[in-house]
C-alpha cells in the first residue's frame, strides 16, 4: 500500500514524496489509520522501522495548518532525539505553515523563548526544560491536543518518569495520547491505564530479537588483551563506519583517543561532552567525516544514523534489551550489517543473560591471525547447551587443570570457534 492511501493530508503525501519513501513500513500501515480516527494508540517495534513518521504524519495531517497555540505536544527521553524529531516534523511539513519548537537543556534559553513567543503548534522537549518553561511561565499546555510519550521505557530507564507524570497533568484530559517505544517493560502498564484511554496495541515483530538483517557474533577474548583485538578488528574488517559502544563516559574517552593514536577518524558521544560537541559529532558522523563514533548507550536508542555497516560491543551491556539497542544501530531499513561483542571472563554472566533473553546462542568466534593468550572466555558450553551458565558446563577444577595440561590450552582448533570472514 502506498502513503497516499493512508488518508493522509495532500501535504503530508508531498512532504513524504520529497523525501524519498514510497511505501510505509509496517508499523506506520497499522498506526496512521488509528491516530488519523483519533484513537490512543501504544506502538511497540524495533528500532529503525519508522515510528518517528507513524505518529508525525497523521499528527501533522489533523493539524493541517498553523495555530498560535500548541496542539501538539511531544516528549523525548534526550536532548539528541528531541532535535532529531523536530528536523524530521519540519521535513514532513515542509508543504505547510505548522511551526515546530524543540526544548531541552545544556544549551540557553534565548531562542526557545523567541519561538514559544512567535507562537508554536508543535512542541518537541525533554522533560526537564519543559518543566522549566512551565515553571516560568513561558510555555502553556492547556491546548493540547495530541500527546506523544516517545522511548517511554527510555524515560522510565532514566528516571524521568515523575517529571512525565507531572507534565501529563498539565494537558488537557480530552486529548489523544500516543506512546510509542522499542520494547514496552510491565513498569509501563500503570502510566498506560493513568494517562490513555482504550488504546490500541500495535506490536511489530518480536521484542526479544535482534533484527534479521544483522549478523552478530562475540569474540572472547582475555581482559588485557581487549583494546588490541578491537585495533586488529578494526584493521581486518571490510567497514563503512562502526559505532562501538562502552560502558562508561570514561572509558569512551580513553578508547576514542586510543583510536585517533592509531590514525582513525573518531567521534565520542556520551552526556558530559557539551550540546555543541554532541551536535558536530553526530553530524560529523553522518556526513562521513568521521568513519568511527565511541559512544555510551545514549546512543542505543532511536537515533536516526544511516548507514552503519558494523556496530562492535566493547563492553557486553548488563541489561538484555540494551544489547537489541545497541546492535539495532546497524541492519536499519532492510540493510544488512554485523554486530561484533567482546567478552572478558567477568562479562560470560550477562552473555548467557542476553542468549536467555533473545532465546538464541550468539555464535562465538575468532580473529584470524589474532595472537591469543589463554583466558577463561574460552572455555564456554558448546552448542546444544545454550540457556545455561557457564559455570554449570565446567569440569571439576582438578580435571580441567589435567585437560588444559595435556592439550596445551589449544585456542585454535576448536569446533565452536568459526574463522571471522572478511567482509568483501
Amino acid at each position: 500500500m502506498l502513503f497516499t492511501k493512508l488518508g493522509l493530508s495532500q501535504a503530508m503525501v508531498d512532504g513524504v514524496k520529497a523525501m524519498g519513501y514510497v511505501d510505509p513500513t509496517p508499523i506506520q500501515l497499522r498506526a496512521i489509520p488509528l491516530i488519523l480516527a483519533g484513537q490512543d494508540v501504544i506502538g511497540s517495534a524495533q528500532t529503525g522501522t519508522g515510528k518517528t513518521a507513524a505518529f508525525a504524519l497523521p499528527i501533522l495531517s489533523k493539524l493541517n495548518a498553523h495555530s498560535r497555540a500548541t496542539r501538539v505536544l511531544i516528549l523525548e527521553p534526550t536532548r539528541e532525539l528531541a532535535a532529531q524529531v523536530e528536523t524530521a516534523l519540519r521535513d514532513f511539513a515542509r508543504f505547510t505553515d505548522i511551526r515546530v519548537a524543540v526544548l531541552f537543556g545544556g544549551v540557553g534559553y534565548g531562542k526557545q523563548l523567541d519561538a514559544l513567543r512567535q507562537g508554536v503548534d508543535i512542541v518537541v522537549a525533554t522533560p526537564g526544560r519543559l518543566l522549566d518553561h512551565l515553571q516560568r511561565g513561558t510555555c502553556r499546555l492547556d491546548q493540547v491536543q495530541h500527546l506523544v510519550l516517545d522511548e517511554a521505557d527510555r524515560m522510565l530507564d532514566m528516571g524521568f518518569l515523575p517529571d512525565v507524570k507531572r507534565i501529563v497533568e498539565r494537558c488537557p484530559k480530552q486529548r489523544q495520547t500516543l506512546l510509542f517505544s522499542a520494547t514496552i517493560p510491565p513498569q509501563i502498564d500503570a502510566l498506560i491505564r493513568w494517562a490513555m484511554k482504550t488504546p490500541q496495541t500495535i506490536e511489530i515483530g518480536a521484542r526479544r530479537s535482534p533484527a534479521e538483517t544483522v549478523k552478530h557474533v562475540i569474540y572472547p577474548v582475555a581482559e588485557d588483551q581487549k583494546s588490541d583485538l578491537l585495533r586488529a578488528l578494526l584493521d581486518q574488517v571490510n567497514y563503512q563506519s562502526v559505532i562501538i559502544f562502552c560502558r562508561t563516559k570514561h572509558r569512551a574517552d580513553r578508547i576514542g583517543q586510543l583510536l585517533k593514536k592509531n590514525n582513525h577518524s573518531v567521534a565520542v558521544l556520551h552526556s558530559n561532552r557539551t550540546q555543541s560537541q554532541r551536535e558536530m559529532a553526530l553530524k560529523g558522523f553522518r556526513g562521513g567525516q568521521y568513519e568511527v563514533l565511541v559512544a555510551t548507550d545514549i546512543a542505543a536508542r532511536g537515533l536516526d544514523i544511516a548507514d552503519v555497516s558494523h556496530v562492535i560491543n566493547y563492553d557486553v551491556p548488563q541489561h538484555p534489551e540494551d544489547y537489541i539497542h545497541r546492535i539495532g544501530r546497524t541492519g536499519r531499513a532492510e540493510a544488512s550489517g554485523d554486530a561484533f561483542t567482546l567478552m572478558v571472563p567477568d562479562e560470560a554472566k550477562h552473555v548467557v543473560a542476553i542468549e536467555r533473553f533473545i532465546n538464541q546462542r550468539i555464535e562465538r568466534t575468532k580473529l584470524e591471525n589474532f595472537n591469543y593468550r589463554a583466558t577463561a572466555a574460552f572455555h564456554e558450553p558448546r552448542p546444544g547447551q545454550q540457556g545455561q551458565h557457564p559455570q554449570q558446563q565446567q569440569r571439576p577444577q582438578q580435571q580441567r587443570q589435567h585437560q588444559q595440561q595435556k592439550n596445551k590450552v589449544r585456542l585454535t582448533g576448536e569446533s565452536y570457534f568459526a574463522r571471522s570472514r572478511r567482509r568483501r
